[in-house]
């Protein structure tokens, strides 16, 4: 049922650089701040939340600002991680995100751009009977 994911041998370096920015928004070494989400995201960013609803870019980062205002303590583990060029320095990241009980598969389109990399595109879904 699972289809076959193997990132080709040529983007393992990509892939790496991308696994170490996620999951997008928990990693305190790319900042807390406002201004620094910003930085991460290219303008038309926006993410379908594991609810199925979208959200824009500005809901995000209000989101992400409240969130941050205060101390924020976020245990978390990835793996499964799957990276393929959807387009010319565009790239797909795929992999699953465990929050305590709580399983998600993450997709994140990644651009890289001539300021560093930007967060185009995420969705999260919640898997069930993980």
């Amino acid at each position: 049922m699972e289809p076959q994911r193997k990132t080709a041998s040529e983007l393992l370096d990509i892939q790496q650089t991308l696994i170490d920015r996620e999951p997008i928004f928990h990693r305190e070494e790319f900042g807390r701040t406002r201004a620094d989400f910003e930085a991460m995201m290219a303008e038309e960013f926006w993410e379908v939340g594991a609810s199925g609803r979208r959200y824009s870019r500005e809901y995000v980062l209000e989101t992400l600002a409240q969130r941050y205002s205060a101390p924020y303590d976020d245990e978390w583990k990835t793996g499964d991680f799957y990276c393929r060029e959807i387009a010319p320095a565009n790239y797909l990241l795929t992999y699953t995100l465990w929050q305590g009980s709580r399983v998600t598969r993450r997709a994140t389109i990644w651009r890289q751009s001539a300021t560093g990399w930007l967060i185009v595109f995420h969705q999260g879904t919640v898997v069930e009977d993980a």
